[in-house]
């Protein structure tokens, strides 16, 4: 299976996953920073409890990220945001890239 290539993949984003929520709110765990391509523009979405929502952008990064929904993203203008939805894409036997796409609060 390919991957995207390394070369459009032209942001740098920060990616604190979401673990679960504690006593005091949402916890993460430790940010790591992936490259990925981030788009800023407005799209629908449907989030995992079925509410339709906007999204402000969306970041394409590897197969390999972990990013569950509800992760915190700092993206390439320092904007903080969240993990609205995470859909890997693959194609086994097909000669397109395999990606996660993370649609951003």
């Amino acid at each position: 299976m390919t991957r995207v290539p390394a070369v459009l993949l032209r942001h740098r984003v920060t990616i604190e996953p979401y673990l679960g929520d504690g006593a005091y709110g949402p916890t993460y765990g430790p940010p790591a920073v992936v490259r990925a391509l981030v788009a800023d523009r407005p799209q629908m979405t449907r989030t995992p409890e079925s509410r339709t929502t906007q999204a402000t952008a969306t970041a394409i990064a590897g197969p390999e990220i972990e990013c569950p929904v509800g992760s915190r993203l700092t993206l390439p203008d320092g904007r903080t945001t969240t993990a609205l939805t995470v859909a890997r894409h693959t194609a086994p036997g097909l000669p397109v890239p395999a990606c996660t796409e993370v649609m951003c609060q």
